[in-house]
């Protein structure tokens, strides 16, 4: 049994004011589209809301991502805590705060996530591609 810790920060610059970039996380509809490829996805965006993603693991296993949003200040910050499980086996536990910063008529997302990988079920590596993955899709979503 293995636990393995990482930090790592992602910025992205979006050509929209940070309170469109805070609309498309809070907005369901508009999450579902950049934050999940597949799967089922459920979105309470509120403080002590949740929000869960039931999937499947390249393997063809079930795959869930559940989250609490602990803070959240509109058009500034967003913070929650989720764990992510592999058929039922949890693999990850991780903290993820979002940054909105105004810079010109655009914002500065800077996310700072830390996480706890258990047993080798996933790799800080792997967390890291795919969630600058959602964030470059999320840009597409954000083009005017």
């Amino acid at each position: 049994m293995t636990v393995l810790h990482s930090t790592f920060d992602l910025e992205r610059t979006y050509p929209v004011p940070p309170e469109r970039v805070f609309a498309a996380w809070a907005d369901p509809a508009a999450k579902q589209r950049w934050f999940v490829s597949a799967g089922a996805h459920e979105l309470d965006f509120r403080v002590g809301g949740r929000e869960t993603v039931d999937g499947r693991t390249p393997a063809g296993g079930a795959l869930n991502f559940t989250a609490t949003y602990h803070d959240i200040v509109p058009g500034e910050r967003i913070v929650f805590a989720g764990t992510l499980t592999g058929d039922g086996k949890l693999a990850t536990v991780s903290t993820t705060t979002i940054e909105l910063i105004p810079e010109g008529d655009g914002t500065r997302l800077v996310l700072t996530e830390q996480d706890t990988f258990l047993d080798g079920a996933e790799k800080p590596e792997w967390r890291e591609q795919g969630t600058g993955d959602w964030l470059d899709r999320l840009g597409k979503e954000l083009q005017p």
